[in-house]
């Protein structure tokens, strides 16, 4: 069964390729991804990688957390599972108006 880590404090010099390189160290890599910001596309500081065991990302976690890599220690532990997002609706939406069936507000047609 697969883990997936959490790797924080990168270099935006830091590519997924050099992360598979140093994560391949303390055993088998799955996916690697580091996250970009959706507008600009900079790379943001941090990533995901996971690894094939989870032995093998507890190994990843002693190794390289703290460890410097491309002038910068880095943040390395379990990923947290993304906190469930509600699905539809507009940002912001609260559900259905008052007056209605989640009618369009005040305005008619």
């Amino acid at each position: 069964m697969s883990a997936k880590l959490f790797v924080g404090n990168l270099s935006f010099q830091a590519t997924e390729e050099d992360l598979r390189e140093l994560f391949a160290q303390s055993g088998t890599v799955e996916t690697v991804r580091i996250i970009t910001d959706q507008f600009t596309g900079r790379p943001r500081g941090f990533g995901f990688v996971e690894m094939a065991t989870k032995e093998e990302a507890q190994k990843a976690v002693e190794m390289l957390n703290g460890r410097l890599f491309r002038d910068r220690n880095l943040v390395v532990d379990e990923a947290r599972p993304q906190p469930q997002r509600s699905g539809g609706g507009r940002p912001g939406d609260r559900g259905p108006r008052a007056g209605g069936a989640g009618g369009g507000g005040g305005w008619r047609r």
